[in-house]
Formats: C-alpha cells, structure tokens, sequence
C-alpha cells in the first residue's frame, strides 16, 4: 500500500477499508511511516470525518497494537470515569478513592496535558516519587489490592494511541471526533473495564464547544461501546468556566486532597458526585443516585476515601506524606496576585485563555518534549456570579520563569464583568440518551 494514497482517499472524503486502516497504523507504530505522513492523516480525519465502521476499525486497532487486560473476578464491578478535558479538572483523583473505597474496581489509564487543559499524569507526577509508567502487571496486582490506580499508557498497551495522542496535540487535530473516540475507547477497553463513565465537558475551556458537537461525540462514543459491549453512561458538563479554585499541576493535587479530607467547592461536589454515582449503578453496588449519595458522603466522612488515596500514591512509590504537608509539593518561586479592573459581578471566566496563558508559565506544553513546571498554577479567588469591587484580587499566580507578567496580564483579561447580578446554574448539563 501507498501512504501517499491513502491521505488522499481520506482527503477526498472517501471511507477508509479495514486493511487500509490496519496498515497505516501498523505501519506508523513501525516507523514505516513518518510523522508527517501522520499528522496529514490526522488532519484529513478532523476535516472530513469518519463513518461509525472506520471508527469502529480505528480503536480496534488502536487496541490491537497491545496487550488487553482482564479482571475476571470483578463480576462487572471493573468501571472507570474519562473526562474530555478541561480546565481546573482533577475530578479522576477523587473519583478513583471514592469509587474504589464503594466497591468498584477502577482501573485507569490516563493522558498529560493536552491542549489548553491540564492532565492527570502530569498532577500525579507532582507528587515525589509518583510512578505513572509502571508494568502492567503492577498495575493489576495495585487495582487488585486497592481497587484503583493510575498510570499512563505503557510501550506495551495501545502504543499506537500513545503515539498519535502526542501528535494530536501539536498538530492542531485534537478536536476531532473520530480521534476523540477512538483515543478514550481503546484506552479503556484495553484496560479491561465492565463499563465506562464519560464526563464530556462542553464550552469554552472544552475541546467541544457547543452541545451540538457534544451530541455528536456522545453518539460516536456510544455506538463504539455498543459495539465492544461495554455498559456507558456520558454526562454533559459544563466547561466555561474553571472548575474548582485551582488550576494548575500541584496546586490541583492539594484541592483534590482537601476533598477528601470533605472541604468541597460546590461545582467539584456536584460533578464529582454525580460521576461516581454513576459508577456505583453501573457497578450494580448502588441501585440509585440517592443511595450511592448516602455511600459516598459515608467514605469521605470516615475518612476511608482519603485512606484509599494515601494508599494508592504509596503503592505507586509516591511520598503518601504529601497528603498531610504540603510543602512537600513543588513549590514556587514567584508569585504574583491580580486584581479586577473594575466593579461588578464576574459574568465570565474564559477558561480556554486561562489554559493557555498558564502554558506560558509551564504550566502545559507547547511541545510534545516540553519540560512542565508541576509548580506552575493559578489560584482563583473568585468564581462566575461573585460579586466584585475594583482592585480586589481576583487570582493568585505561580510560576519560576520570565513569562509571569505576560501570563498574568493575560490571566487578568480573562474576566469578564456585569453591572448586574448574575444568575448562576450547575455544572451538569444532562446526560446522553
């Protein structure tokens, strides 16, 4: 076959064969095809779209390029959570614990940074000693033991997605649904779940910017876990603003702490909550939302959630001390406050602006091979509908490099004010039906 050929077919609009698939994909993971070959591929994908079958060829490829695992003796209890990416989310860190202290095996296989937002393995990787890259049957004996764990996607399971998803990023293709789907289903499948919980943020710090484009997404990831028999609920989220206080690396390890310790910013609660419900009834652990409410207000009270986490950075060679003395954390070694230029109610946060001055300050990456500075965040001092008084600080940030003045002055625009009271709803959106 012709590579050449093949990013013309799909240029044209032409559906793709399985064997077509197959070879590009195999061929890419060899190193039979370049980089650049791939990113025009890429880039024939977001403009031009896939049908369900090429999709479906897609992440079976993506899964066939590695090892599968299998938890036997979970009797459909083995469900994990995916976010779509967002600013300020640190949900997987407080739905793992709490999931896992309920009853359900969680197994993750998680993403760095992408885009303007931020990734699980690059919060984790602020912790000393944190092992995201971990064999996989240490991964196993870990969700086993502890019924969660987090770890990044090794050479061995689903190299291929491993490979295009660092691609996707620089390449301006992140968006695209066939890629999305594909990417987040392999992942998962391949790590053995029973079913699967999406949180798919929609807005301005999302990859997907309306409901209409939601929708699609939601309808592609459905039919693919159709498809493969796995069980899925997806939610509908809202993304136009932050979500918690903090943005960042560190910063949004300490607040997913402080969660479970049962300090809880109202929209983390909410989103948080409704995920792990939505595990706990897939599972068959919890029957409604209610009772899995009564469950997960129980493990965080009596501190278990909070022991599980502790536990789960041990076993993976992560300091468990962090979770008691925060300083312990990256720390940095500038600060600089932000002030509002005027009066009023915030009416908005632009959280996609925000994503990408913190990148900046190292934040995130501008390149596959950048660097980040765990360090590196934001503090938020005011959320959307808070009132406002003109030179009162707004936000807070950190960073250790030459770009603070420009990320804050950036940061600072990303405000956007009323004179008049603003009225505020919840994060979810609803779900997929």
């Amino acid at each position: 076959m012709n590579p050449a050929q093949i990013i013309i077919k799909k240029r044209d609009r032409e559906s793709l064969s399985h064997e077509e698939i197959k070879y590009f994909i195999s061929s890419y993971i060899n190193g039979d095809i370049e980089n650049y070959q791939m990113s025009a591929m890429l880039m024939a994908i977001l403009l031009n779209g896939m049908s369900e079958k090429e999709i479906f060829w897609l992440t079976r490829e993506y899964i066939d390029s590695g090892i599968t695992l299998k938890f036997p003796e979970s009797n459909g209890r083995c469900i994990d959570k995916h976010s779509t990416g967002g600013v300020g989310d640190k949900l997987s860190l407080m739905i793992g614990p709490i999931a896992a202290e309920c009853g359900v095996m969680v197994p993750t296989i998680s993403g760095r940074g992408l885009g303007h937002t931020g990734g699980t393995l690059d919060k984790l990787e602020s912790i000393p000693g944190f092992q995201t890259q971990i064999s996989l049957g240490r991964f196993q004996k870990i969700v086993r033991e502890n019924n969660f764990a987090i770890i990044g996607q090794s050479d061995n399971m689903v190299p291929a997605d491993r490979m295009i998803y660092s691609l996707r990023d620089v390449t301006g293709t992140v968006e695209s649904i066939p890629l999305i789907t594909a990417s987040i289903m392999s992942k998962k499948i391949a790590s053995g779940i029973d079913g699967l919980v999406i949180d798919l943020k929609v807005g301005n710090g999302a990859f997907i910017g309306t409901m209409e484009h939601a929708r699609l997404l939601a309808e592609s990831m459905s039919k693919i876990a159709k498809d493969f028999d796995k069980k899925i609920i997806i939610n509908f989220t809202d993304m136009n603003a932050p979500l918690g206080r903090y943005i960042g690396n560190a910063v949004e390890v300490i607040e997913a702490i402080e969660f479970l310790k049962g300090n809880m910013e109202p929209d983390l609660k909410e989103v948080t909550y409704k995920l792990v419900a939505d595990m706990l009834i897939l599972a068959g652990v919890s029957k409604n939302f209610r009772q899995a409410e009564i469950m997960i207000d129980q493990v965080i009270e009596n501190g278990h959630a909070f022991d599980r986490l502790r536990k789960g950075i041990e076993l993976q060679h992560g300091n468990p001390a962090v979770i008691e003395d925060y300083s312990l954390l990256p720390q940095p070694k500038h600060t600089k406050e932000i002030y509002a230029h005027r009066t009023g109610y915030i009416k908005n946060i632009n959280s996609k602006s925000i994503g990408y001055a913190l990148i900046e300050v190292k934040a995130g990456r501008k390149h596959v091979d950048d660097t980040i500075d765990h360090a590196a965040g934001l503090r938020l001092f005011t959320k959307v509908g808070g009132k406002i008084i003109k030179g009162e600080k707004v936000a807070e940030l950190y960073y250790d490099n030459d770009q603070g003045n420009k990320a804050a002055k950036d940061i600072e625009n990303c405000f956007e004010y009323s004179r008049d009271k603003i009225s505020t709803t919840g994060r979810l959106l609803g779900i997929h039906k």
